[in-house]
This record gives structure tokens, sequence and C-alpha cells, in this order.
């Protein structure tokens, strides 16, 4: 454990509170700590980059790439901390920390509603955002020469400038488990998560839906698949496209994502065989089915009346996303569809427990935009309001009582996540190719000549 020299974090940092925060930490340590800009969003707000140390060897911390998961902030400046007070971290493994402070600020200010708790499920699913996948800084659709967001671009140009030997983004899970996804392995990571989870009572999430097909390198930890084409739906849920976790694999950059939970399943740790895989897919399934159809009916009473409200665009490109992904992922998890060209892998209590977490996600994600919809548009001629407030109580109960979703202290996520970023960073610095050191001019993806001979 390290000492901070600002007062703790309780909540989650908004967007302003970040930058002041990173300022008066530059201002206590002036030699080794700088804050500088590295671009700017759509909206003008500046993206800031908190570096701490000299080395010659560069780490690279991505926070808030999804604007509904702000616990990156808060541990990206518990991390310039503990570089500041722990040399180990920076002189001794020749090492500088540069930490974007959020990705994407402007939606981060969109989740303002609830960011400052209190932390409820009602409260966060009815004030949440997340841009449509197109508009999410960290894809790249159509490759990496051909984005246009600000923000994509910014972190490209990060990237390419910095050249990390450790690239690390910093994501949530709103439901669930904590779990790390790799572009190399970095073996013991899987032993050092379990031990970091186990201290502070963080479930490991051992089946994300999300990595189903992925390599698993151990508990907890999968291999992100090199990137494929393919379509919109197949992108948002099995992410092997082309992103800027892959872009600086060039210069012999390890990524690591990693995941921290908000409110916690213990069902998702649980590995053991389940005794009807059959019977909870069919349930699955069939709840996913049914809620996209009652969404759908919803959103067709109250498109025409939220249309012409202003920023509608913003929030509607999301609904409609999960909507088209909502019958695919229904068919592909319901054992009375003939199985398609990816059949299921073998599937464990775990696998089930995430399975069901993410479809009733996508259902309250929608339910949550739809009803920001008709609040903003200050009329309810459909009389769809009182609809998507029932629709919101019966499935953030459904979370609370039938899943067992328990609130995490925001100090328990940020302390999780911040240990496993330094395990994950240590062992990157121990099985670094040569070429991964980077950050000046003239290194190149060459064999490095070590500092000492040069």
């Amino acid at each position: 454990m390290w000492r901070c020299a600002l007062p703790p974090l309780l909540r989650y940092p908004t967007v302003d509170e970040l930058a002041a925060r990173a300022a008066a930490l530059v201002a206590r340590h002036p030699e080794d700590a700088r804050l500088r800009g590295v671009g700017t969003s759509r909206a003008g707000t500046p993206l800031w980059l908190l570096s701490v140390g000299h080395g010659s060897r560069q780490a690279l911390v991505v926070a808030g790439p999804h604007a509904n998961e702000p616990v990156g902030g808060a541990t990206v400046l518990r991390l310039a901390e503990r570089a500041l007070a722990d040399p180990t971290l920076t002189t001794g493994a020749d090492a500088t920390w540069n930490l974007l402070l959020c990705l994407d600020p402007d939606g981060l200010r969109r989740n303002e509603g609830w960011l400052r708790g209190p932390y409820t499920l009602d409260r966060y699913f009815r004030n949440f955002f997340r841009p449509g996948f197109l508009e999410q800084p960290e894809w790249l659709p159509d490759g990496a020469a051909a984005a246009v967001l600000p923000e994509t671009r910014a972190l490209l140009d990060l990237q390419d400038e910095l050249r990390p030997f450790f690239q690390c983004s910093l994501h949530g899970v709103d439901v669930g488990g904590g779990f790390v996804e790799l572009t190399r392995d970095l073996p013991g990571l899987a032993q050092r998560v379990a031990h970091t989870a186990a201290r502070l009572g963080i479930p490991r999430e051992l089946g994300p839906y999300d990595t189903l097909y992925w390599p698993c390198l151990g508990p907890a930890v999968y291999r992100i698949p090199p990137p494929s084409p393919g379509d919109l739906a197949a992108a948002i849920t099995e992410a092997a496209v082309e992103s800027t976790w892959y872009h600086p694999h060039r210069h012999g950059t390890v990524t690591a994502v990693v995941e921290a939970p908000m409110w916690g399943v213990a069902a998702v740790e649980d590995a053991g065989a389940p005794a009807d895989r059959a019977g909870v897919l069919r349930t699955v399934s069939h709840a996913l089915r049914g809620d996209a159809r009652l969404l759908e009916v919803l959103l067709a009473r109250i498109r025409p009346q939220v249309s012409a409200t202003p920023d509608a665009a913003r929030l509607l490109a999301p609904v409609e996303d999960y909507l088209m992904v909502c019958p695919g992922l229904a068919d592909a998890w319901d054992p009375d569809v003939p199985d398609g060209v990816r059949p299921l892998p073998p599937l464990s209590s775990a696998h089930l427990a995430a399975l069901r977490i993410a479809g009733r996600r996508l259902a309250l994600r929608t339910a949550g935009l739809l009803h920001q919809l008709v609040i903003r548009a200050g009329a309810d001629p459909a009389g769809a309001l009182p609809d998507l407030d029932r629709l919101l109580d019966e499935w953030c109960a459904d979370y609370r009582d039938g899943c067992g979703a328990r609130w995490v202290p925001v100090p328990r996520q940020v302390e999780y996540q911040s240990r496993v970023v330094v395990a994950a960073f240590e062992l990157a610095a121990r099985y670094a190719p040569d070429c991964s050191r980077s950050g000046e001019p003239g290194w190149g993806s060459q064999a490095a000549v070590p500092m000492h001979r040069e």
C-alpha cells in the first residue's frame, strides 16, 4: 500500500475533477510529473496526458475509453501517486508512466447524472450513456489511416510517438466480475489477479461473454485474437476487429485490457459444470428475444416524438446498435436453434451466469436510453414512460435479487484495478522484447541496442 498525497477518492471523479487533481499532483511534484494536452475531443475538451518518471521505456495507460466506465480515471490518479512514491516503478524499471486521464471526456460528461452517486442500479441505468459503436474511440472499423474521430487520432498519434513497451486500457464491468484481456501472454498474471481479487473480495469473471471464443491464458485472463474483417454485429459481440489495442503491436507493445466490476456477482466465478446447460440457455435466449421485442415496440411508439429532440441521434445510435445484435445473440445462445457457423464452446456455470447478465445488460441499457429520450422530449404522448419505468425497475431487481449483484465501493474498485495494472506492467517489463524500447527518435522495429552498450 502507498500513501496518497491528495485526499482519497470515495466516488468517481468527473472530467473537470480529473484535470484539477492531475494539475495539483504536478504542482506538488514538478520535477517528476508533467501534464500536457495531446488533443481535443469533438466538443473541444482537452485530452490530458499525465506523465511520471524519466525512463526511456514508455508505459501508456488509457482511462475512459468507454463513457460509462469511470473507474479508470480514478485508477490513473492512483497509479501516478504510486509511481511517484515507488522508484522501482520508474527509475528502477527505466520507465516513464504516461497516463491518459480520459479518452472520451464528452461521453463521461453525459454520465454525470449518476457519476456522483448514490450508486444504485436504477440510477445508473436511467442515466447511462455510451455512444454508438461507430463513435467509440478505440475501434478502427476502417483501419488506423481512415480513423476520423479526434479522440482516436490523438491516441494513435500518442502510440506512435511513445512506442510503448506496455499499454493498458482501463475498462469497467457494470455487473459481473474482474478479468484481463491481453494481446500477448504474460505468464504469471493469472496468479497475480487471483491473489489481488481474493484480498479485495472482487469476483473474477471466469467466462465473460465477449471472450466466449477467445483462448484462455489462465483463470480470468484471456488472449485477444488478432483483428479480422467482420460486420458491425460481429464487432460489437466479439471485438476481434482492428483497434487501438493492436495498433502499437508493430512497436513490440503488449496491451492489457483490465476490467473492474462496479456491481459484483459471485456466480461469475463458478467454474463448475452446470446442472441444466440447455435449460439455462433456453431461458436466457428466450428472455433476450422477448425483451428486444418489447423494446422495439416502445422505440416505434416514441420515435416520432423524440426524433426532433436536440441530440436525439446520439442517444438513438446505441439503441439501434443494441437492438440490432439482440436477435443474433439470442439465436446463438438458444439450444433449440440449429448450430450456425460457430457453435457454442463448452460452458461452465460461470459462462451461463455471464450470458444471463449480458442479455439483461443489453435490455437495460436500451431501456435507459429510451427513458432519457422521452424525458428530454419534455412530453410523452405515446404513454411510454410508465412502461419504461416498470421494465427498468423489474430488470434492475433481477440483477439485484436474481443475480445477487452487490455494489463494490469505488476505492476497492480502484485498488483492484491499479494493483492488476502494476502486476501486468511488471510482467511486461520482464518479458518485453528489445524492439519495444521507444519514445526516442530513431527507434524502430529493429532490435534495440542496450543503452549501456551505445
